[in-house]
């Protein structure tokens, strides 16, 4: 889900209008673009953190996690993209005219067929992995097209569309995981770590939205740097993303898992490093905590899943 916020600004008709093109149907490499494979990373990274956490071995269970991985990143998190895109698609056509539907390259309605058709094959997907997993990718779906989609359309709030955003990439995948592995709910304690770590990506969610503050400043979205100006919403984001893991921490040694406990210790440790500099110039340097301080924070979600798992 892309973490722009749109408001009910009016759009001239003009930017409505995709650029007419000759072609009826998009070409498979247009598909793909919409579909934003770089995306799918951190669903599938939290569907992987999940089985490992259940401590479940592959046997017998290989086709189902591929079956999982699948559903989490190509089906429910593309469909996500999709729809993201095409309920998008007038701000798209003033902020990012190259993107496949403002530009004419997915014509017509295409742009919402194809995320129809998305949901569709993610749901007969989950349907096979068992029930649990089919009730976890039904509510993945539904939160791809509230996010989006009107009526609800969260991520017109800057508080809740971050929190939907960790809650499904994260903890929702990290959940679908476990359930895969083992075939039923996952223990208490899964549950509470998917969940502080579900809550602390919702810093990582609103550091994305620093990629484009002045666009949107300028058409009157909402987004949290928006909002609270770049400086706190920086801080903002540390301060979720930290307090979350001190949580995950202390939880993991309270339980006895001591090794697992202080790899995330070391991993938040070089997260406060890190920091200074993203909160010197954060419209800035973002991008470069993006790439470092998140690198670290997926490391400690899997050095968690790995305690959890009994693995260490």
């Amino acid at each position: 889900m892309e973490q722009s916020v749109t408001s009910t600004r009016t759009v001239p008709n003009s930017a409505l209008t995709p650029p007419v093109r000759s072609r009826k149907a998009p070409r498979p490499r247009d598909v793909l673009e919409l579909l934003k494979p770089i995306t799918w990373f951190p669903p599938m990274w939290a569907f992987m953190c999940g089985a490992i956490s259940s401590g479940a071995g592959l046997d017998g269970r290989l086709w189902f996690v591929a079956g999982g991985i699948l559903l989490a990143g190509p089906l429910v998190c593309g469909t996500s993209q999709a729809v993201n895109d095409w309920f998008d698609r007038h701000v798209d056509a003033i902020n990012e005219p190259h993107r496949p539907i403002p530009s004419g390259r997915i014509p017509g309605r295409w742009g919402l067929y194809i995320a129809i058709i998305a949901t569709c094959v993610s749901a007969a997907i989950a349907w096979l992995l068992g029930p649990i997993v089919f009730v976890a990718g039904l509510i993945g779906l539904a939160f791809a097209w509230a996010y989006s989609a009107p009526p609800l359309r969260f991520k017109a709030n800057g508080w809740v569309g971050p929190l939907v955003c960790g809650l499904t990439y994260e903890g929702l995948s990290w959940f679908t995981g476990a359930a895969v592995m083992i075939g039923t709910m996952p223990s208490v304690e899964v549950m509470i770590v998917l969940v502080m770590y579900s809550l602390g990506a919702h810093g990582i969610m609103v550091l994305n939205d620093f990629k484009a503050v002045e666009g949107d400043r300028q058409a009157g979205l909402t987004s949290l740097p928006v909002v609270m100006g770049i400086g706190a919403a920086a801080r903002l984001a540390c301060v979720t993303m930290a307090s979350m893991q001190i949580v995950v921490i202390a939880l993991l040694a309270i339980w006895g898992l001591g090794l697992s406990a202080l790899i995330v210790t070391l991993a938040l440790g070089a997260q406060i490093a890190a920091m200074p500099r993203l909160l010197r110039d954060p419209a800035r340097h973002a991008p470069w905590y993006n790439g470092v301080g998140v690198t670290l924070y997926v490391l400690g979600m899997l050095a968690a899943a790995l305690g959890l798992g009994g693995y260490i």
